[in-house]
């Protein structure tokens, strides 16, 4: 296997690798995750104030 090989199965693999990362961001069951995650550098509410739940919802 030449080094030319090598390189076609690492251009391959960074591919499939981006194509699902992209997936996945853009998978419309992540959007409401996705919006509520958007709006916390704008929440006032102190992270101590959050129940166990809402802190670990990713879990």
């Amino acid at each position: 296997m030449g080094i030319g090989e090598l390189q076609t199965i690492a251009t391959v693999s960074a591919f499939i690798a981006f194509v699902g990362v992209a997936w996945w961001a853009y998978s419309p069951k992540n959007k409401k995750r996705f919006e509520e995650d958007a709006q916390l550098a704008l929440d006032d509410k102190d992270i101590k104030s959050l129940s166990e739940e809402q802190r670990n919802k990713d879990k």
